[in-house]
């Protein structure tokens, strides 16, 4: 069986940098990412055709990201049944905008939505999704969530020794 295949669709290249963390996590999981830069705004006609195509092209999950008005992961979302996830991008008020946008969608065109800026959580949820399928991803997350575990005892015994040393 070939790895999952998640795309990661962002409004604009200027989206890249912040990117960099949710391609790494996918990297990680052994899932392969379909990098594209579509316009909900520019080119909404490539963003309807992109998702319309996305199951048959091998697509199991859809990653959005963009800032201000944020309507790209709601107009992937309004022509596919692939899970949507997406990714609010700061650029103006702190990415509250693009926070509300992005979560903030009509009754039948769900968006999953993570915090501003956080596409490391985006790949980790795609990968608990695709775990449904896919059984190597579960061994996987289980193990990333044991290395948070012991990363966060490992600082709460250094805390512990620096108040005793006070």
């Amino acid at each position: 069986m070939s790895n999952p295949k998640v795309a990661v669709v962002m409004g604009s290249d200027s989206d890249f940098e912040k990117l960099k963390s949710c391609l790494s996590k996918l990297r990680s999981f052994n899932i392969d990412a379909d990098v594209n830069v579509i316009s909900a705004h520019r080119t909404p006609d490539e963003a309807a055709e992109f998702a319309k195509n996305a199951e048959r092209n091998g697509i199991e999950v859809i990653i959005a990201a963009a800032g201000m008005a944020a309507h790209l992961s709601g107009v992937l979302a309004a022509h596919t049944i692939i899970p949507v996830i997406g990714i609010p991008i700061k650029s103006t008020f702190d990415g509250m905008d693009a926070l509300l946008a992005t979560v903030q969608m009509p009754p039948g065109i769900p968006v999953a939505t993570v915090g501003v800026d956080n596409g490391a959580n985006a790949a980790i949820l795609s990968a608990q999704i695709l775990s449904l399928k896919y059984d190597y991803l579960k061994d996987a997350l289980k193990k990333a969530k044991q290395d948070m575990a012991d990363g966060v005892a490992k600082k709460n015994e250094k805390i512990k020794q620096m108040a005793s040393e006070l």
